[in-house]
């Protein structure tokens, strides 16, 4: 499955009474709210009761993508455009691969 195909039969259980502004606060607020609980399963597993993650994770880190398929959507934007944008932002970011000093010492928007 490509991202946008994903993105298209995602945006299936989207809301179709919502405006564009609404469908981009809900993916907003969502994301937040997923990824809050991304970090609460690490917390909990880490520091508390040693819980294994994995599974649970793996849940939480679907409901995440569900929300950048709905903000995607809401901005007119495909999947496919913004992880292709990425690349090439890292590929300017480090052009050999992670480097830890170009890490601390690169442009701040690049």
């Amino acid at each position: 499955m490509t991202l946008n195909e994903y993105q298209e039969l995602a945006q299936r259980t989207s809301n179709p009474a919502l405006t564009q502004e609404e469908h981009l606060l809900n993916a907003m607020l969502g994301l937040a709210g997923e990824t809050g609980e991304c970090c609460d399963l690490v917390k909990k597993g880490l520091y508390q009761d040693g819980r294994e993650i994995g599974d649970k994770l793996f849940d939480e880190l679907s409901d995440v993508m569900w929300y950048i398929a709905e903000a995607a959507a809401a901005m007119g934007w495909s999947m496919d455009a913004i992880a292709e944008h990425n690349i090439e932002k890292l590929r300017r970011r480090y052009p050999e691969g992670f480097s830890a000093d170009r890490s601390l010492h690169r442009e701040v928007n690049s």
